[in-house]
């Protein structure tokens, strides 16, 4: 009995038991354990220790560690958007800056075109196009790319020219696709084919040697005549007597960034005369003796060179490539005058059958193919597919002497000169570093040769949607047949690709550009003559950083 009530006594009574209608005043926090008192545990850091830390530091420390980790690999990519300006000040950029001392990029980034088109009146010049009937195909593809990345802004009239006669397919084909006048010419048998002056069947020889010896190009006629054409007769065409400027535009060459500034404009007020963007080396194959011709002009016309000549020799012993002695080179002025072994040092002879061979007979004189003057060509050029010229400097006295020469030598029969080294020794000859001008700006592709530059950071503009020069990009025009319903699906999937651009990159100057991935920029590429126009133009002002 006694056992009972004290079990009982143990028992809630129904006065201790809570009810519904009181727990719905009770707080669930006052019933239960608090939710983050488990993660407030202090933990020894020893066993025997006095200090201990919360557990919810315990477990936060190595989180944060991993994101430090991962926020700084991140930041340091390159390729990361909004990297640039995480990366620290001591690292070197990707892309390095050209000195600015004779020549700088117009415009880095995107301008607004159409105020740009209506800011100037526009200049005196023309597109040149030198192409025949059966490559309609690679001409629509330029004119679309030019259109599309430049004169859908501006409207510069273009100039067609041909060795034959332009079709009517041709010409209908190529105004569908220009927004402004266009002009067709024929080339004339003076300005294109054997000179009078000339033995045909030694020339015809000697560009069938060069076919069966595989010299690129050099077994094909037209090509050498095509070469002499742009030379030193494409400026004197009737069709372009009238224009002081001169773009050139090739078949099958592409642009990957937009060109929202007009540079016929700016190398008017900046006082250029050539423009370039790309620079290569020349198969030695194909020039074997042109130096020693350009070398001759240079020399009996008494010409110093004004800085630019050195871009295309091999720098000296004991020179740099500008010409300037390094450190503990003896000018040759500052040479002994009566020891006989500086002779050589102080003046070179020319050798007189540069200048006695009779134009156009036999082979060249065999002496050697490269070195004069003490002098070696390196085998750079600018690159004449694309360039944006004075017609005036072509049309010069001393451009015209400059051909002549070169032309009586025989070299564009009995070897394959291009017009390209043509251009950029008179060039060396004739200019300065400040008359030149590299559009490294401009992205450009012809063969398997391309420069295309990064997109500069903080200027770049919306995409400019372009769907042809007859359609409005804001509408889908009515057609009515199926052809034309899918020319116009067409140009939007172009235009879909084009308003997807590149990120940007520190020292990109670049608008709105993408770049194909297929091929590496020649500007870095072995074989590129960009370090040789560097080093004339004043250097590298950034150091070399990561790839």
């Amino acid at each position: 009995m006694d056992y009972l009530k004290s079990v009982q006594s143990r028992l809630p009574t129904s006065e201790s038991i809570p009810t519904l209608k009181s727990l719905q005043y009770s707080s669930l926090r006052d019933a239960s354990v608090p939710p983050l008192a488990f993660f407030r545990k202090r933990i020894r850091m020893r066993n025997n220790s006095k200090i201990s830390v919360p557990l919810y530091l315990v477990l936060l420390f190595p989180c944060i560690v991993v994101i430090a980790l991962l926020f700084l690999f991140i930041a340091r990519h390159p390729d990361t958007p909004g990297a640039r300006g995480l990366i620290p000040s001591g690292a070197p950029p990707s892309i390095r800056k050209i000195s600015e001392k004779y020549d700088k990029v117009f415009h880095s980034g995107c301008r607004d075109p159409v105020a740009e088109a209506n800011r100037h009146e526009r200049a005196n010049a023309a597109f040149v196009v030198l192409a025949r009937n059966k490559e309609l195909e690679g001409v629509v593809e330029s004119i679309k790319s030019v259109e599309r990345h430049f004169n859908r802004w501006f409207h510069y009239p273009y100039v067609f020219l041909n060795d034959g006669d332009f079709n009517s397919t041709f010409k209908e084909t190529v105004m569908n696709y220009t927004s402004s006048t266009v002009e067709f010419g024929t080339i004339g048998s003076e300005h294109w084919g054997y000179p009078d002056w000339t033995d045909k069947n030694v020339a015809k020889e000697g560009i069938n040697k060069q076919g069966d010896a595989a010299i690129m190009y050099g077994g094909m006629e037209s090509y050498h005549h095509m070469c002499r054409f742009y030379s030193g007769f494409f400026y004197k065409h009737e069709l372009l007597q009238k224009y002081e400027w001169y773009w050139r535009v090739e078949p099958e060459i592409k642009y990957f960034c937009d060109i929202t500034y007009d540079p016929f404009i700016h190398m008017a007020n900046t006082n250029k005369t050539y423009g370039f963007t790309i620079a290569v080396k020349e198969l030695k194959e194909t020039v074997p003796n042109i130096f020693r011709y350009a070398s001759a002009y240079k020399r009996t016309h008494n010409l110093t060179s004004q800085g630019l000549w050195e871009m295309f020799v091999e720098p000296k012993e004991g020179y740099n490539q500008d010409g300037s002695a390094k450190k503990g080179t003896i000018p040759p002025s500052e040479l002994p005058k009566d020891d006989p072994k500086y002779a050589n040092e102080k003046t070179k002879p020319l050798p007189e059958e540069i200048l006695n061979t009779e134009p156009g007979k036999g082979t060249l004189p065999e002496i050697d193919p490269e070195a004069m003057e003490g002098e070696v060509y390196n085998m750079c050029h600018f690159w004449s597919n694309f360039e944006i010229a004075r017609l005036d400097f072509f049309r010069s006295q001393e451009y015209e002497d400059f051909f002549n020469m070169m032309d009586r030598s025989g070299g564009f029969w009995m070897e394959r000169w291009g017009d390209a080294p043509i251009h950029s020794l008179a060039a060396g000859a004739l200019l300065s570093p400040s008359e030149i001008h590299y559009f490294r700006d401009f992205g450009y592709r012809h063969t398997t040769i391309q420069h295309c530059p990064a997109n500069a950071p903080a200027r770049q503009e919306a995409h400019r949607p372009y769907y042809g020069p007859r359609n409005d990009p804001l509408e889908k025009p009515t057609y009515g047949t199926p052809a034309l319903d899918k020319e116009w699906q067409t140009w939007k999937e172009e235009d879909d690709y084009w308003a997807k651009f590149d990120q940007e990159k520190e020292n990109g100057v670049g608008c709105r550009c993408r770049c194909d991935v297929d091929i590496v920029d020649v500007e870095g590429k072995e074989g590129s003559c960009i370090p040789e126009w560097v080093e004339i133009a004043g250097g590298f002002v950034t150091p070399a950083g990561h790839g």
